[in-house]
């Protein structure tokens, strides 16, 4: 089986499943309520929805890349980075995606692309300069499992339908505001629209929260897995979180809207309910890592 080197865990995958069908769920009572409750004339909806899905299909890849400021090397350019990731994916099974360099100070990493064959994996100069080699491994290990288990794509459609549900509370409101019945006796539709909304918006906020931890831990143990050392792992998190203290505010504000792909947000040390976080707390994540080395026999490091 391909990309089997990465690693599945059947709990995990079984949760990351069950939250993703209650998303779809949600989503699908969401839509039913606002159909009867609205009359929409789904028609013009879903002819734009179709196309923003097309676009945001295709471009994933370049917007993410251009909202870090990341250019692609080349071989020539970064020899030793591209070896590193072709021995990875080799172990991997993986095809091998464009390398990319931010030029922020910030040390992170991140992947995306729609599908392994047109993905990209995109490191910053922060990172290159304060980590060494294995621990450069150990991250790009990590994002190569999330290319490997698809989890751009998945997070990109679960965030998708969730702007797709905005749009069409938008669209049902500005085209029924002014044909609602004032007569009718039962709430007004407006109000019966935006507590459903308000309802839906948070439930699939958490819900697509918790995928994202889910996919953070089964990355992490993808990366452990193919390289066969999940201490390089470990010490790369904890040098990334101990980094970002050092890094002027500005810097970090600036990276602060890909958080969300990064591998570790700029804002992680932030106290928040972990149902709001796109990460698992750190320690969570080094402690797992620290049980898998445990498994392998090999010790985590200090």
């Amino acid at each position: 089986m391909r990309r089997k080197a990465f690693g599945r865990d059947r709990g995990l995958s079984a949760r990351m499943a069950l939250t993703t069908f209650l998303l779809g769920l949600l989503y699908v009572v969401f839509f039913l309520v606002l159909w009867r409750a609205l009359n929409l004339g789904l028609g013009p909806v879903i002819v734009l929805v179709g196309i923003l899905a097309f676009v945001q299909w295709f471009t994933s890849d370049k917007v993410a890349l251009m909202a870090a400021r990341a250019r692609v090397v080349t071989a020539e350019e970064e020899p030793e980075l591209h070896a590193m990731v072709e021995r990875l994916c080799a172990m991997g099974d993986l095809p091998k995606p464009r390398i990319a360099i931010a030029p922020t100070h910030v040390p992170n990493a991140f992947a995306t692309g729609r599908t392994p064959r047109h993905s990209a994996v995109a490191v910053t100069q922060g990172l290159l300069d304060r980590l060494e080699p294995q621990e450069v491994e150990g991250v790009i290990a990590h994002e190569l499992a999330h290319i490997a288990h698809r989890d751009v794509t998945i997070m990109t459609l679960a965030s998708f339908f969730s702007m797709v549900a905005g749009m069409l509370v938008r669209f049902g409101i500005y085209s029924n505001m002014g044909s609602r019945n004032r007569d009718s006796n039962g709430a007004p539709v407006w109000l019966i629209v935006i507590v459903v909304s308000i309802v839906t918006y948070v439930l699939s906020y958490i819900l697509i929260m918790a995928i994202s931890r889910y996919r953070e831990f089964a990355a992490d143990r993808g990366a452990a897995l193919v390289t066969g050392a999940p201490e390089q792992l470990m010490s790369a998190l904890q040098k990334i979180a101990g980094e970002m203290g050092r890094i002027p505010q500005k810097d970090l504000r600036e990276a602060a809207s890909l958080n969300a792909f990064f591998i570790i947000p700029t804002n992680w040390k932030q106290s928040a309910g972990e149902l709001f976080l796109t990460h698992p707390p750190l320690q969570k994540r080094l402690a797992r890592l620290a049980e898998i080395a445990n498994e392998m026999g090999k010790a985590a490091p200090v």
